[in-house]
């Protein structure tokens, strides 16, 4: 199947905030939230509060029913912002009412997005998001979607796995922007012990196909993994961590991102 022609936007917030990030030789911090965890003012909170403790991007969740690829803490998460009514407009609102200087991307299922109608990716650049993350809409699988989203204005990040042959990786970074989103390990997001031992070369085989910056997710939840991956990445995720840290009080949730942060600035 043929690929549709997209093109990112060329001066976005989340490509200059990359490129000042490799001129200044930093590591970018992308920290994932859900909308509306704990509840909705803690969440606007964490919000705010992630950019002064380092974070560089802020991936915002739209709360789903059906999380399949969100491990325990994630779908537990959504779960409870779903109960206390958030919804994609809430998270829009979130994201407008936050006003933050800092890139962000809001991460969904396909579904949601497609039930808030036409103009919803305009609706979002409008309220201040810089980027679209679609878990459940690989690249050549409904061209006319794509196109829609790689012409939006938003930048169109695209998930690779380690399982992803050389060409289709090549294929991603071609019609993805602002970066890629590397997925270290098969299966759910989630807290892990450890990195792959195959990470580094997944890494080399996508820095081969994209000249597009790499950062890379699923399982890192601690400063020292947040190191070791940033090492091979431009850039590293962590979600279920912040998420979990979250639950307990948006201060602990920040004070995880800020040892982050002084992590990654240990390189």
């Amino acid at each position: 199947m043929t690929s549709p022609d997209l093109t990112a936007p060329p001066t976005s917030r989340l490509s200059a905030r990359f490129a000042s990030l490799a001129a200044r030789n930093r590591k970018a911090l992308v920290c994932y939230v859900t909308a509306g965890h704990p509840d909705h003012t803690g969440s606007r909170a964490l919000l705010r509060g992630l950019a002064t403790a380092g974070a560089d991007v802020i991936e915002i969740g739209v709360p789903f029913s059906d999380p399949m690829a969100d491990g325990p803490v994630i779908q537990e998460s959504s779960q409870r912002a779903l109960d206390q009514g958030m919804t994609l407009e809430r998270t829009l609102a979130l994201v407008a009412d936050a006003a933050l200087d800092i890139p962000v991307v809001l991460f969904s299922y396909l579904n949601p997005i497609l039930a808030a109608g036409p103009d919803v990716l305009a609706r979002a650049r409008d309220a201040g998001v810089d980027g679209v993350l679609v878990t459940d809409l690989p690249v050549g699988a409904d061209p006319v979607r794509e196109r829609w989203f790689g012409t939006s204005g938003l930048d169109f990040v695209r998930l690779v796995a380690p399982t992803t042959p050389a060409a289709r990786m090549a294929e991603i970074g071609q019609h993805g922007g602002g970066f890629v989103y590397l997925i270290s390990r098969l299966g759910v997001t989630g807290e892990r012990a450890s990195l792959p031992d195959d990470l580094p070369d997944t890494v080399a085989r996508l820095r081969a196909a994209t000249t597009l910056p790499l950062c890379i997710g699923f399982g890192i939840s601690t400063p020292e993994q947040a190191r070791v991956a940033a090492q091979l990445g431009d850039g590293v995720v962590v979600g279920s961590a912040i998420v979990r840290a979250a639950g307990r009080s948006v201060e602990a949730a920040l004070a995880l991102t800020a040892s982050l942060r002084d992590a990654l600035d240990s390189l």
